[in-house]
């Protein structure tokens, strides 16, 4: 009596893709077995507008939103209308300081979430002298 014994995957037809080759079989017991497992390649790419936390640009941004607030007209919003226009010239302004100070960065499964303008300084320091303490 054979008997193939598999723990399969509950569910999942992707991982329950296997063949028994009884034809396979030599002296022993045991059954081969060949198992299709689908590998999908992961590209997680993206790119994204950003200012960088604590740097000139997002001082500039800030400064050039803060005026821009300051100079809408909202003395006279006689009806829903001029509110909505006001909300309207906000956005073109918004959007307008936004690309003005951001940048694209390509954000990819290898990107840095840790990495800063303080480190990229400091590379660029090793990169200039060389020495071993400018690595550490």
């Amino acid at each position: 009596m054979v008997l193939d014994l598999i723990f399969l995957h509950f569910g999942s037809d992707e991982f329950n893709n296997y063949i028994i080759h009884l034809d396979w079989r030599l002296a022993s017991d045991h059954t081969p077995l060949t198992i299709v497992i689908p590998i999908v390649e992961e590209h997680i790419q993206t790119k994204k507008w950003m200012i960088v936390k604590k740097s000139e640009e997002e001082c500039t941004f800030v400064k050039e939103l803060i005026e821009a607030i300051k100079n809408i007209e909202t003395n006279d919003i006689p009806d829903i209308n001029c509110f909505n226009s006001i909300i309207l010239e906000f956005v073109s302004l918004l959007e307008n300081i936004w690309a003005k100070n951001s940048k694209i960065v390509n954000i990819t499964k290898h990107s840095k979430s840790w990495w800063d303008i303080n480190y990229s300084r400091n590379l660029e320091n090793y990169r200039v002298t060389k020495h071993i303490e400018d690595w550490k």
